[in-house]
Formats: structure tokens, C-alpha cells, sequence
């Protein structure tokens, strides 16, 4: 048999062109490869052999094409044709809906996604070859019999309906006709050899009918198997309890599938790129456990075996990014040379692309993108979101700001009449649905404003109207049709029309085929109501690929840069470059997390004979190790962290590390991770200071609310953001309701109740509180189980202030109550002040003097903080009635206190301040009055700043301004100097 391998540390690919060169000249040929990318790096790899003259090409090919240019036209002539692949995920989703509910039969959506894991199954078992109705009859033990016949009665889809089904439509489910295919050509070449040379190359696993192809080519006169990386050095006793995690084990399970063993291949000499020892390093550090002994009885290895080899540690994967890209940009200071990032983490190879651009090299991620991930792609997800929200403000927001959003206008002026929109009528509470809540919110704007916002949903209407006549159940391919519809009505501007922009470039060329492609096939499933579509949408997209150029978007006089590439693990076989960096090297990513799917446990898929999962643990391990010895110089990364919490690496790392420190060696670190920390650093590093705004006295404020004092003693910046700068927090998307609304329910029922009754006690008055509290959660319109939650603590509250008030007025009758009251009061200061406050309740006693209530259904503020002069709310409106600015309510303040109503097991607490002590209170307001006097004229000289939160210790508890203050970067530079 003529098989050979190349070690892993020679270009395997340019090894090959010259070894076909020296063999075979440019005579006609043909050359298998594992994949099209191969395939074409081979084409490349014979142009470098030829240093770029012309020469006539064997035929090179991936071997997973044959089903598109078949070599045997015979047998395939002759074999029924593939079943296109959303025809088939369609006819299985159908069978799956048409299935009684207890067997997670449902919307469309699901069943899609169910549909996806039963043709995985059959093409698992079919490139097996196994028969998946016998397999699965003993796949579980007979303790679990009677729980799996529940999934049988399921998989009974896919091993009793569906061979009718292909049956009666004359085709084959495209795994069945792959195997058959190998199966032809391996036949046509035994009976009929061909006259030319034949080589497959590259295949380091595969299915039995690719190893029975490949033991055909290696019969041939002219024929040629090599394969990538056979490690001919293991022992025996080592190769043959190779498990299936082992780089070797999809060799091993190959070469027995050709029937050969290791002495059959032989070791073609080949000029090789990095040191032997770096093999000989990475094969013992992932030797199996069984023979791990070797590390200890084995001599050490030569220090050339760490030579180019570095560990790239560094603290995320945003710095992980950041230093691989340097280590990109520094290959392009060595003229010629080439570098390349492998990884299969295409968040991180996103990362890298962009990072890239700060110099100008542009990189694409040649994996692709995930076709549901592209613009308009993107868009139409959007819309379906937007349309089963029924206009909600977060969705129809990002659906309004999506580039491709117009609506018949000028993109830019369709994304400010957005927020315009969104200013006016979508922050806080969410308006009511569909358009008609819409235009109800838009006229409560003020007129002035009312006309450029009306048209904006006049636009909306008119394209959105395909979509919004759909409320019954429909076919889904009507469903489908309608959203593209409104899409392109959507995307259209003032100059181009919605096709011509939704379609356009790579990406949405690959969308408008996959819709396309679905579309007719989508006939087979049952009527879905419109809010199906978003998820049905996202099953009908995912696992989708484009080969988008994502890098060049807005860049179209620019190219990709020649020695610069980003490689996933297909597309990284076979190659080698002068600088290779494995990123992303962490469990779950490199090597993938195993997931032995949703029918069969790992034990029950090793009883049916099926492919163990962690078979692809093994095949990306032999793509690390062949990585790692592409390039003379190679970087190994793994960030400390991932997504904010710890990273694991990656088991082979540990491995060779656990390896080298036995021997009191480690991985050299890359100066990358020092790079990557310095390269947004300044040159020299200055405390920031906090800012101490001083605007001209005229503009600062003459007139502010009791509770603003609060605020201005913690925070004057606050004061000065909102009252000169006048700046207002804008509410969010769909204002939540919070305790702050808890609050208002508690004080709109008192108010309410006691404004009906007045200094007057009636009957019942437990009752009426209930019915008053009830009728004031009726009017907060909270949604049903946030009221449930209320109810009984409103009600456990009005008991106990029913029953407070009964021996308040039985000890100290009351001649006048008031609630929510306002007053305004003018301070006698230079230039004038104005204070305002409101009032939660005022009551005049016999004696004439006054008490000043105020409930919190939150945490009062502490004794301390009122004596200090922090929390002078009550003191100040005590001020404020002494002076009249309460009108009727004029006179000193005998009681002041906060009433502490929660409504849990203790619903309600008084908290009097300074005991009710009528002299105590009286000096403390005359105190606080001083104190406001004092702060008014501080402020109003023009060298006093505004500062932020000046007094350690009394940070206010939430602060709208302190982002714009930056609290957190001059706080932060504080702390580091001290230290």
C-alpha cells in the first residue's frame, strides 16, 4: 500500500506540490483534500513550487465535494439524488408538530430546532452505517427500558416514517448518499484503475466509507495516501489504548479502516519548519493517562524543544485580543513573513480583526460570520421582534437605529426622528401597544413638537402595514414573505430603493438565497400565528455560515492584507506560516465542550455503536498540535478570565505545563501580555482632579425644593447639573415599577382618605383605609401579580394606621389636618431665596401647636443625620409654617415625625424626632433655618464651587450625576496616591 506521512513541523501543503513535482511534473492528475480550503491553499502552495510560472494543475478537490463534480458519473448517475436540506428539516419538523403534545410537539419554531437534532442523528448513524432502528432498540440498559420507549415512540420519525418518506420521494438523505458515493469511486477505481496519478492527502479521521476510498487509492500503481502528522514514535502497547480525546486516535481509527498499521506508512523526508523536539515535547505531554509514567522515566528533552514556543497569559479576552494583535503586527516588521491567528472562538478572531485596524491591516475572519449576525440579516430579526412586540419601545428603538432603518427618508433623518420619538414618548412607563398606544402618547406632546413625530408613524404605518394586518394563524411561508415585504418598504430611503440596500454585498446575497431556498419548502408546516415568526425566524437561520468580508464594510478601496490571516480549525489544516498564534485556548472552547445531543447518553451511544462525542475533542486536539508546529515561532494563549469569571485552560496546556515543570522548565511568557498593558498608556500619568464648577453668581439657582437641600449639602455638583447646567436624567425603556412606586400607591391612599375625612375620625375607618389603599392600587395600574404581591401589605398598613390614629387623636385631639400640602417660602438673604416644599401631613392640635408628619416606606433618615444637619426635610417645613408659608397652617411645630410604614411583619413605626420634645425642636429648627441662611450665602460667592460629593463617609445613596462628574476615575486616582 502506498501509504507516507509528513511530520506535523513540515509545510505540509508545500511538501506536497513539490513531492507531486518531483514525482509527476505537470502531468494530469488528481489530488483529494479534507476541505475546499485545503484545496485551495494547495493551488497556492504548487504556485510557490513553481516560483509563480506557469504550470498545468492536477484536478484538486475536497473530498466532501464529490456529490457536486462526482468523479465515477456512473454511480451517481445511478444513486437517488440528496434531499435538499430545508426540504428535509421542513418534512421532519411537520412530522414532529403532527405528533401528540406530550411528545414536545409545539409552535414551529421548536419543531424546526427538533427537526435539526433528528437529521443530525440519522446522519451520524448513516456515516457510521449503522441501521438506526436496530441500533437504537438496544441502546439502553434494561432498567431504563420503559423510560426510553418514550423516546423511541419519538425517534420512531426518523427509523420508521422517514425511509417511507424518502422512499415515496425518490431521494436520499444527503449523509446515505455521501457514503454511497465514496462507496462508487472506491469501487470504479479497484475494477478500473486510473491511468493517472491519484493521492488523497491531509485526512487525519473519517468515516468507514472514506477509509475504504482511501485503502483503494493506496492499491493503485499511481496512487498516494499521506497523512498529516502520524506520530510514528509511540509504543505499541501506547498506540493501541489510544482513547478517543488523543490527537492520534482519528489516525489510528483510520489506518484500521485501511486495514494497515503504522509499519505500513512511511516518513516522507521533508524540510521541516520547527525543531524535532517540539514534536517529540507536545507527543509525550498528551500521552495517555496509562503512560504517563514516561514523564518520569524518560530523559528530559532538549532545550531546543521550547524554541519559539510561548504562553500568552493575560488578564481577559479583551486584552487577549489586544496582544495577539501586536504580535500580528510585529510578524509584519520580519519582511515575507506570515502570520496567522488559529482559533475557534470567533468573538475573539472579531476582536483581533478590529484591534488589527488601529494600524491599518485588515484581517477577515475566513471561518465567516453567522449568517443571522449579518446587517440585514440583523434587520430582519428585528422587525420580526418588533412586530411580536407589538411596538415596544426597546424593540422598535433598535429596530428604528438600525442602519438599514428609513422608512422612505433619509437614513440620517429617519434615525433623529427616532429619537426624537424617543425622547417625547417611549422613556418611562411603557405606552400603550401597536401604534394606536403610539399615537396616543404622541399627542400628549406639546403641539409645538407633535407634527415631525406624527409623521414618523405615519411612515411607520404605511410600511409596517404588510405585517400588522397579520393577527390570525397563517402559512408560514405567507408569514415569511410578509416580513421580507415590510422589510424592504422599510429600508428604503429618499434615493435608493429597500431590495437594493437589504440585499446587496456578500451577506445579503447569502440571505436572499437561504430565504429563498426556504421559502417553498416552508409550505409543508401547519399555520403559525404571527408571534411564532422571531423564533421561527432564529431556527430557520441558525448554524447558517457566510463567507462575508465583514472587515471591508465602509472600506471598499481597501484589501485584505496579504500576510495576515485569521484561520478557524478547518480552514488552519494543512497550512503553516512564520508566526502562529492558538487563541482561545480554554475548556468549552478549544477543545469544544462535548454534547452527546438530546436522544442518547454518552453510555447509550457507545451500546448503539454510534460515534462517541468526545471524538471531536480528539480531531481539535489534533489540530492544536499540528497548529502548534506550523510556524517556527508559536504562541499558546489563554486569557485568566472569561466573560468576568475564571477561565479554565485548556487540558492540553495544563498538560504540557504540568510536563515542563516536573522537569523545572516552563513555557517562556510572551512580552505580548506586557505589550497589550502599556499600549493605551500615556506617557506620563496625572491625577485627575474633581471638578469644581464655579458659574457666575446670576446663574445660580435662587429657588429649591426641601428635599434639594438634602442633595445640595452631599452633593452641590448634582445641584449644579441640574439647576445651571439643566440637565435631566432621562428615564429608561420601559420604566419598571420599583419601590419608589410602592411609595406613591401608599401616599396617593392616605392622601386621599384623609382629605375626604379631615381632622373628622369616621366609623370603620380600618375599612375605608383598605378600600382607599385598594382604590390607589387600582390607579397605579401595575401589572396583576406585582398588585397581589401589594395588596396584603396595604392592608396590613391601613390596619395600623387605623389603629395609631385612634389613640393619636384620643390623646392630642386635632382641631385642622392637612396632606400634601405646598408651600413656598422666601428667605431673607441678599438677592432673595425661595424655598418650596410639599408636605405629606400637617395637623393643628388644641393647643395650637403644630405636627409636621412624613411617611416613608423606604428607610428614614437616622437621628444623626438630622441633628448634623444632613436630612433638615422636617426642620425646614417646620421653618417653613413658622414663617406661613403653609397658609392656614401657620405656628410653631410641637411634634415632628416620620411615620415608617412598610407594611411587613411590623407594617408601621413612629419615628418622632428629638422624643417630642416642643424646646429641642424649636432650637433645632431655628438651627436649621441658621444653617440654610449659611449655605445660601456661601454659594452665592463666585469663588465657592460646586463640588461633588465633598464629604467622605456621606456618599448620597444614588446620584444621577455622577457619571458626568466622573466620581469614578478622580476617586479612584485619590485612593492610589494615598496609598
Amino acid at each position: 500500500m502506498n501509504l507516507a506521512t509528513l511530520p506535523p513541523n513540515a509545510p505540509f501543503l508545500d511538501s506536497i506540490a513539490a513531492e507531486w513535482l518531483a514525482r509527476h511534473g505537470d502531468a494530469n492528475g488528481l489530488i483529494l483534500l479534507p476541505t475546499r480550503r485545503a484545496a485551495r491553499a494547495l493551488a497556492e502552495a504548487f504556485l510557490r513550487a513553481s516560483n509563480g510560472k506557469p504550470l498545468l494543475l492536477p484536478r484538486i478537490t475536497a473530498i466532501g465535494a464529490l456529490d457536486e463534480a462526482p468523479l465515477a458519473l456512473s454511480g451517481a448517475l445511478a444513486l437517488p439524488p440528496a434531499v435538499e436540506p430545508a426540504h428535509r428539516l421542513a418534512a421532519l419538523a411537520r412530522l414532529v408538530m403532527a405528533l401528540p403534545q406530550e411528545h414536545l410537539a409545539g409552535a414551529a419554531d421548536r419543531a424546526w430546532r427538533l427537526a435539526r437534532e433528528l437529521a443530525l442523528l440519522m446522519d451520524q448513524a448513516e456515516r457510521a452505517e449503522l441501521d438506526l432502528r436496530e441500533a437504537l432498540r438496544h441502546a439502553a440498559a434494561a432498567e431504563h427500558a420503559s423510560h426510553w420507549q418514550v423516546t423511541l415512540d419519538f425517534l420512531a420519525i426518523v427509523t420508521e416514517v422517514w425511509p417511507h418518506w424518502l422512499a415515496d420521494q425518490g431521494l436520499a438523505n444527503p449523509a446515505a448518499r455521501q457514503v454511497l458515493l465514496l462507496n462508487a469511486q472506491a469501487e470504479a477505481w479497484t475494477e478500473t484503475p486510473p491511468s493517472h496519478p491519484v493521492w488523497t492527502v491531509g485526512m487525519q479521521g473519517g468515516i468507514p466509507a472514506v477509509a475504504r476510498l482511501l485503502r483503494a487509492v493506496a492499491g493503485l500503481e499511481q496512487g498516494q495516501v499521506v497523512l498529516p502528522g502520524l506520530d510514528l514514535t509511540l509504543a505499541d502497547a501506547v498506540w493501541e489504548a489510544l482513547d478517543d480525546p488523543h490527537p492520534q486516535a482519528g489516525l489510528r481509527t483510520l489506518l484500521a479502516g485501511l486495514g494497515a498499521t503504522r509499519g505500513d506508512v512511511a516518513r516522507w523526508p521533508a524540510t521541516t519548519a520547527t525543531p524535532d523536539a517540539r514534536v517529540a515535547l507536545l507527543s509525550r505531554a498528551l500521552l495517555p493517562a496509562m503512560a504517563l509514567g514516561d514523564w518520569r522515566t524518560e530523559p528530559d528533552l532538549p532545550q531546543s524543544a521550547l524554541d519559539g514556543l510561548y504562553r500568552l497569559e493575560i488578564a481577559d479576552q479583551q486584552e487577549e485580543a489586544v496582544a495577539i494583535a501586536m504580535i500580528l503586527r510585529n510578524a509584519l516588521e520580519q519582511p515575507g513573513h506570515r502570520a496567522a491567528l488559529v482559533t475557534p472562538d470567533r468573538a475573539l478572531a472579531g476582536r483581533v480583526s478590529a484591534e488589527l485596524q488601529r494600524w491599518g491591516v485588515l484581517a477577515d475572519d475566513s471561518a465567516g460570520e453567522p449568517l443571522s449576525h449579518t446587517p440585514p440579516a440583523v434587520f430582519l430579526r428585528l422587525l420580526a421582534a418588533t412586530i411580536a412586540d407589538q411596538l415596544g419601545p426597546v424593540s422598535l428603538l433598535a429596530l428604528l437605529k438600525h442602519p438599514f432603518a428609513a422608512a422612505g427618508m433619509a437614513p440620517a433623518a429617519c434615525r433623529a426622528a427616532a429619537r426624537a420619538l424617543e425622547r417625547a414618548c417611549l422613556r418611562g412607563p411603557r405606552p400603550p401597544a401597536g401604534l394606536t398606544g403610539l399615537r396616543i402618547a404622541v399627542a400628549r406632546v406639546p403641539e409645538a413638537a407633535r407634527a415631525p413625530l406624527a409623521g414618523l408613524l405615519d411612515r411607520l404605518e404605511s410600511c409596517l402595514a404588510p405585517m400588522l394586518r397579520q393577527s390570525v394563524a397563517m402559512a408560514p411561508t405567507t408569514l415569511l414573505a410578509t416580513l421580507v415585504e415590510t422589510a424592504e418598504a422599510l429600508a428604503a430611503t429618499d434615493a435608493r430603493p429597500g431590495p437594493a440596500i437589504l440585499w446587496a454585498h456578500e451577506e445579503g446575497e447569502a440571505l436572499a438565497t437561504a430565504l429563498a431556498g426556504l421559502l417553498p419548502h416552508l409550505a409543508l408546516l401547519p399555520d403559525q400565528p404571527p408571534a411564532v415568526l422571531p423564533g421561527l425566524l432564529d431556527a430557520l437561520l441558525e448554524g447558517e455560515v457566510v463567507r462575508s468580508r465583514r472587515v471591508l464594510r465602509g472600506r471598499a478601496s481597501q484589501g485584505e492584507h496579504p500576510r495576515i490571516f485569521i484561520w478557524g480549525l478547518l480552514e488552519a489544516q494543512l497550512q503553516s506560516v512564520d508566526v502562529v498564534i492558538l487563541g482561545g485556548l480554554v475548556e468549552g472552547i478549544w477543545p469544544p465542550a462535548t454534547d452527546p445531543g438530546p436522544w442518547l447518553s454518552r453510555p447509550m451511544r457507545a451500546r448503539a455503536g454510534l460515534p462517541s462525542a468526545e471524538v471531536a475533542v480528539g480531531l481539535a486536539a489534533h489540530d492544536f498540535t499540528a497548529a502548534a508546529c506550523a510556524a517556527p515561532v508559536a504562541v499558546l494563549s489563554c486569557p485568566r478570565r472569561l466573560d468576568g469569571a475564571p477561565a479554565v485552560p485548556a487540558r492540553w496546556l495544563v498538560r504540557l505545563e504540568a510536563m515542563l515543570a516536573g522537569q523545572g522548565v516552563h513555557l517562556p511568557p510572551h512580552p505580548a501580555a506586557a505589550w497589550a498593558g502599556q499600549l493605551d498608556q500615556p506617557a506620563q500619568v496625572q491625577r485627575l482632579s474633581p471638578p469644581t464648577p464655579r458659574p457666575a453668581v446670576a446663574l445660580r439657582p435662587r429657588r429649591l425644593s426641601v428635599t434639594e437641600i438634602a442633595t445640595w449639602l452631599a452633593d452641590p455638583y448634582a445641584i449644579y447639573a441640574k439647576h445651571v447646567l439643566g440637565l435631566r436624567k432621562l428615564d429608561p425603556l420601559e420604566q419598571a415599577t420599583d419601590a419608589a412606586d410602592y411609595g406613591t400607591v401608599v401616599h396617593d391612599g392616605l392622601h386621599r382618605f384623609l382629605d375626604e375625612h379631615g381632622a373628622r375620625w369616621p366609623a370603620g375607618a380600618a375599612a375605608k383605609l383598605r378600600a382607599a389603599l385598594e382604590a390607589a392600587l387600582a390607579r397605579a395600574q401595575l401589572r396583576p401579580a406585582l398588585a397581589e404581591w401589594w395588596r396584603p401589605r396595604l392592608w396590613r398598613i391601613a390596619d395600623w394606621v387605623a389603629a395609631i390614629e385612634r389613640d393619636r387623636r384620643s390623646a392630642a385631639p386635632l382641631t385642622a389636618l392637612v396632606t400634601e400640602v405646598t408651600g413656598h417660602w422666601h428667605l431673607a438673604v441678599p438677592g432673595s431665596f425661595h424655598l418650596t416644599g410639599r408636605a405629606d401631613r400637617i395637623e393643628r392640635r388644641t393647643d395650637g401647636m403644630l405636627a409636621i408628619l412624613d411617611y416613608k416606606t423606604g428607610a428614614p433618615p437616622s437621628h444623626a443625620d438630622v441633628q448634623a444637619g444632613f436630612a433638615a426635610q422636617l426642620l425646614l417645613e417646620a421653618a417653613m409654617a413658622q414663617d406661613g408659608a403653609f397658609a392656614d397652617m401657620t405656628g410653631e411645630a410641637g411634634e415632628l415625625a416620620y411615620w415608617h410604614l412598610t407594611g411587613g411583619f411590623e407594617p408601621g413605626h413612629v419615628r418622632p424626632l428629638f422624643k417630642g420634645d416642643p424646646t429641642a425642636i424649636a432650637d433645632a429648627v431655628a438651627d436649621a433655618r441658621a444653617r440654610l441662611r449659611d449655605l445660601v450665602i456661601a454659594f452665592d460667592d463666585p469663588a465657592q464651587p460646586y463640588l461633588s460629593q465633598p464629604h467622605a463617609g456621606r456618599v448620597p445613596r444614588f446620584s444621577d450625576y455622577g457619571q458626568l462628574a466622573r466620581v469614578a476615575e478622580w476617586d479612584v486616582a485619590g485612593e492610589g496616591d494615598e496609598e
